[in-house]
């Protein structure tokens, strides 16, 4: 009997997703519940097991585009076949850490000793990471393509590292590109900056780092400073809270904060749902689990999903100054950067205090220059005396 594996439903309103890497290869022999094909959405990746056991043929090959229901591989089972492929839905399941350093099986060994290639140059396929026979041949077959299709002075270049690899766009990086190039033309986007001492918050934190982690099993960062100042901010001023939508504004009496992070795959922005109920804790600890399952492309659709205002922190890769762009539909995004210490006027007189620029981007459209610019300076104003959190002033 031939099952027909289709996409599955991946998340709220995903109707495409990318191939990724097929786990087995074609041919091969699969169990019930091993793990397929890894598949890329737009918002997450995650992987496929095999419903049944089975000889799995591939449909797909990696790196095509699919609509959820497509049929992208068959297994045939021990049963004897009656006539049309069964379909069965695929189950879709988070994505694993990373597999296991790869291993040369020995045919695959004794083709790269007679045709001079290391491990490395090849991609593995196989299970676990193994290198197979078939992809040495692969990519054999890939090196003689490219002398034929090109002249001896194109291939000449390749070999001298001028070559180039031709690779579809992911599913990630295709959905960031468009959004931001959304943001670009559907919005009237404006940046206003500002400066933070954040010697008060360092101060904070140091007299209360190993208490707090004691305590909550989790460090004091900075992130929940600037969340709880930007919550703040938000109530005062909700047009910074608030979408377009058609010819209406929706204004929240929520904040859901979406928090940008670097991803094993590119840039992620999972929510922090209500961040106006959340203590110190829950937003350290929310952020921590986060940043973990990111490195292994772990997070769910559902909590990409949605978000009312967001925090991008460019200080972690050392950037100094910057313009965040608003993720839409909502208005406003801040901007963290580098802590550096600079001299700065105090009192009348010069000293070096630990200074961050901050930024904010907001769509003029929604929110007027001085509702922007007050904006970004009550979290200043927070930031630098934190015992207004505390007192609500």
């Amino acid at each position: 009997m031939s099952i027909e594996l289709t996409v599955p439903e991946v998340g709220e309103s995903i109707t495409e997703v990318q191939i990724g890497r097929w786990l087995r290869q074609d041919g091969a022999t699969v169990k019930r519940d091993e793990d397929l094909v890894e598949i890329e959405t737009e918002k997450a990746s995650v992987v496929v097991p095999a419903p049944e056991a089975g000889v799995l043929t591939i449909l797909t090959v990696e790196g095509k585009f699919a609509q959820v229901g497509d049929a992208i591989a068959r297994i045939t089972t021990g049963a004897a076949d009656d006539g049309a492929p069964q379909k069965i839905e695929m189950k879709a399941r988070q994505q694993p850490a990373d597999a296991v350093a790869p291993h040369v099986m020995p045919a695959a060994a004794r083709l790269l000793a007679e045709n001079e290639l290391a491990a490395d140059d090849v991609d593995a396929t196989g299970p676990d990471g193994r290198l197979l026979k078939e992809d040495v041949l692969r990519h054999l077959q890939a090196r003689e393509a490219t002398r034929a299709d090109h002249g001896p002075d194109e291939v000449t270049s390749a070999i001298a590292g001028r070559g180039e690899e031709i690779r579809p766009m992911s599913m990630l990086r295709r959905t960031i590109a468009n959004r931001l190039v959304e943001a670009q033309q559907n919005a009237a986007l404006l940046t206003t900056f500002n400066e933070v001492d954040m010697a008060p918050v360092k101060a904070l934190r140091a007299r209360y780092r190993d208490e707090f982690e004691e305590r909550h099993g989790v460090r004091l960062g900075f992130m929940s400073f600037f969340v709880k100042a930007s919550v703040e901010a938000l109530k005062r001023f909700p047009a910074v809270n608030a979408e377009i939508r058609g010819t209406e504004i929706v204004h929240r009496d929520y904040c859901d904060v979406g928090i940008a992070i670097g991803g094993g795959k590119g840039l992620v922005v999972p929510v922090l749902r209500n961040a106006e109920s959340m203590s110190f804790a829950d937003i350290e600890k929310a952020i921590a689990d986060f940043g973990a399952r990111a490195q292994e492309n772990k997070i769910l659709p559902e909590e990409l999903a949605g978000g009312t205002f967001t925090i991008s922190n460019g200080g972690v890769y050392g950037s100094l100054f910057s313009t965040p762009i608003v993720n839409p539909p909502q208005s406003g995004i801040l901007g963290m950067h580098s802590i550096q210490d600079r001299p700065v006027a105090r009192d009348g007189e010069i000293v070096i205090r630990p200074m961050m620029y901050v930024a904010l981007t907001y769509d003029h459209r929604i929110i007027d220059g001085r509702e922007a610019v007050t904006f970004l300076r009550t979290v200043k104003d927070i930031l630098e005396d934190p015992t207004r959190l505390v007192l609500g002033v």
